[in-house]
């Protein structure tokens, strides 16, 4: 078989498609199989190792990003649903050396142990805020429910949540 003609039938057996989306403020165009995840193309072809791999299933919540705003699980959305949109990982929070005053507050409030699941709570955290400022606390236990933590108990992540709403709300009254 020519070189031409192996070429071709592993092309046929491994198709790609091309993506264009925008990561953490930054454009980018990529070829890719249809079958990868949006995970594994922030990991493996971008690098972005803040964004984890924990249940692959969508039950933890450890891999949320935000595509257009709104909280995904980066493990069962494949890369090509994310074409011509935003998507936000962990890394695109902070602004250079300044942490986001949601990441600060995780800080202050305790809100994380071993840090594994911390992203996700985070960006979960961020899309929850944005669509309610002011949360009572059965409103982050209820929009929190998806993301699980083994390390810390949730009361020092509850805290943190409180924590981060209350200075938003006083840095954008």
């Amino acid at each position: 078989m020519a070189l031409t003609d192996e070429k071709a039938k592993a092309t046929e057996s491994n198709p790609t498609v091309s993506i264009n989306f925008e990561v953490n403020g930054v454009r980018h165009a990529l070829v890719i199989e249809p079958r990868e995840t949006l995970l594994e193309v922030l990991r493996n072809r971008l690098g972005l190792m803040g964004t984890k791999l924990s249940c692959d299933v969508q039950v933890c919540g450890v891999c949320t990003v935000l595509l257009d705003g709104m909280p995904v699980s980066a493990c069962t959305v494949l890369a090509y649903e994310a074409r011509d949109r935003e998507v936000l990982t962990i890394e695109g929070l902070a602004q250079g050396e300044e942490l986001h005053p949601i990441q600060e507050a995780f800080i202050e409030g305790r809100g994380f142990q071993c840090g594994f699941c911390t992203p996700g709570m985070i960006l979960a955290t961020k899309a929850l805020l944005a669509e309610n400022p002011d949360p009572s606390i059965d409103d982050i236990k209820g929009y929190m429910k998806g993301n699980l933590c083994r390390c810390t108990g949730y009361r020092t992540i509850l805290d943190s949540i409180q924590i981060a709403s209350k200075r938003l709300r006083q840095e954008h009254p």
